[in-house]
């Protein structure tokens, strides 16, 4: 039988390619399609061909064949297909490897005994790196037990007309982002990341169904930006004629839904923040909310804490997972809860609580260099606590009971005044989810909006707006409810251990 007699797969493009170097290339592959569109009888080949004969995919091929010894010849063939990956040229036996979409890889063989002179030499003639390729045939291994497919027919299956980037070296951060397919081609990170997003997903929604939670989709076009305090993207509807808002967060729209009736709601969407950009922070990203009737920030954090358990088993099977980089981070058990206010006052050494004057909250402040737009009391706790606590949370934890003037759309705390009942969840030293025990007074609702209307009229562009429809909503009866949001790339961050931008499929970039 055929067999290799030194490496099963060798490279043939092994240089990075300059831009002459792309051009020329470029030049010679459009010929070769214009050769194979030209040898083809109908629109249906060419090289754009409509379909191939797929029998198999590699990946059944590589698990039905795996326990297969060394030097065999099975009878049984295949038809298959994916992207040239390896590519060698002999005289009597050339090799290639092909590539699914998943990463998966075997070994093909074109032996001048199998095709005869002619195809073997149109083989050498017309194939590049980086091309779709079908072949069929017979299910062999070589004499170093490579699993590989002898070739007897063979067809391209969509013509590259670029060459692929050096598949032995790192693709550059920039490569990477701006032509994210180049990355899922070249880096199985890459790939793995989207699959590991789409576990998570997956699992997000398994956890809320046998929850009896409800999904639902709320506008991205908004009269009125609310649900968070940040910086709106606006737009204009020539239809309605009237200024628009691509939607800061659902939040007022599924709290509508609670009035409503549906007593267990979420949504996975897309959120638009016209604000910066970092290694945490992205304009266009993904969020989870979801709202629970007669809960509160404590069953709400429960249910956070198993949402996220349960993503980190379906990507790991375990809830102790491995990042990017090979540090083991455990997801497991129960997490602290912390008081922000009493770590900030160990931290600063002397009590600091919702009855600080204003002053001295000041002073805390500029002893460490910390400056703060629009400043109300809370707002100074918050900066402060990011300074000293943030970075010496090393498991995640919960950080409990927030400022009331920084938290419009929060229920005041049942015991302590100045005090709301919010939580801020943090994993790797970034804020991952925030929960609530939700404000449903429509009066007292009104109120922390006319505040917010007195610091957008000072400037502060991240405040939010009086919504009068949600007033409405909420004057017909909202019940008490726990409601949490949570950054779906930023949870990915937390079990993977990427950057935010690895962790978006296509991101913004300049």
């Amino acid at each position: 039988m055929v067999t290799s007699s030194d490496t099963d797969v060798a490279p043939t493009e092994n240089t990075e390619h300059t831009a002459a170097d792309i051009f020329e290339q470029k030049a010679v592959r459009l010929a070769k399609r214009e050769r194979l569109n030209a040898a083809s009888a109908d629109r249906t080949g060419g090289a754009y061909p409509v379909g191939v004969p797929i029998t198999d995919t590699i990946a059944q091929v590589r698990e039905r064949y795996v326990h297969l010894g060394v030097d065999v010849a099975t009878g049984d063939r295949v038809g298959i297909a994916g992207r040239i990956v390896h590519f060698r040229i002999g005289g009597k036996l050339c090799f290639a490897a092909l590539q699914a979409g998943d990463g998966s890889r075997i070994q093909v063989m074109a032996s001048l005994a199998e095709l005869g002179e002619e195809s073997l030499r149109e083989w050498k003639d017309l194939i590049d790196l980086g091309d779709h390729l079908f072949v069929s045939g017979e299910i062999i291994t070589s004499r170093r037990g490579e699993l590989s497919v002898l070739v007897s027919k063979w067809q391209i299956a969509a013509k590259a007309l670029l060459p692929l980037p050096n598949l032995h070296s790192e693709l550059s951060e920039e490569t990477r982002v701006r032509s994210r397919y180049l990355d899922l081609i070249v880096r199985e990170q890459a790939r793995r990341t989207v699959y590991d997003r789409a576990r998570v997903n997956a699992s997000l929604r398994r956890t809320f169904d046998s929850l009896g939670f409800l999904e639902v989709e709320t506008p991205m076009l908004q009269v009125m930006h609310g649900g968070a305090s940040a910086r709106p993207f606006v737009t204009r509807s020539n239809a309605f004629d009237t200024e628009l808002y691509l939607r800061i967060a659902p939040e007022l729209y599924l709290k509508r839904a609670l009035v409503g009736g549906i007593d267990r709601v979420f949504e996975i969407n897309r959120n638009f923040r016209n604000e910066g950009a970092d290694s945490t922070h992205s304009p266009e990203f993904a969020m989870l909310e979801a709202y629970q009737a007669y809960g509160d920030y404590a069953s709400i954090a429960d249910l956070t804490q198993r949402l996220i358990q349960d993503a980190a088993h379906a990507v790991a099977g375990s809830h102790v997972v491995t990042w990017a980089d090979g540090t083991e981070f455990d997801l497991g058990g129960d997490w602290p809860r912390v008081s922000l206010y009493g770590t900030l006052s160990e931290a600063v050494g002397e009590e600091i609580s919702s009855e600080t004057p204003m002053a001295r909250l000041r002073q805390l402040a500029d002893a460490v260099g910390i400056e703060v737009a629009h400043p109300v009391p809370g707002k100074y706790v918050e900066e402060l606590w990011e300074h000293h606590v943030k970075q010496t949370l090393d498991r995640p934890t919960f950080v409990m009971d927030f400022p009331l003037d920084t938290s419009p759309l929060v229920r005041e705390h049942r015991a302590v005044p100045g005090v709301v009942e919010k939580w801020d969840l943090y994993v790797r030293g970034f804020e991952l989810a925030t929960g609530y025990s939700e404000l449903n007074d429509p009066v007292v609702q009104r109120e922390r909006f006319v505040a917010q209307g007195v610091l957008a009229a000072g400037g502060d562009l991240e405040a939010m707006r009086l919504d009068e429809d949600f007033l409405r909503a909420l004057e017909f009866g909202m019940p008490p409810a726990g409601g949490m949001g949570m950054g779906i790339d930023r949870l990915l961050m937390a079990i993977t251990g990427l950057g935010i931008r690895e962790t978006v499929l296509f991101p913004l970039v300049k």
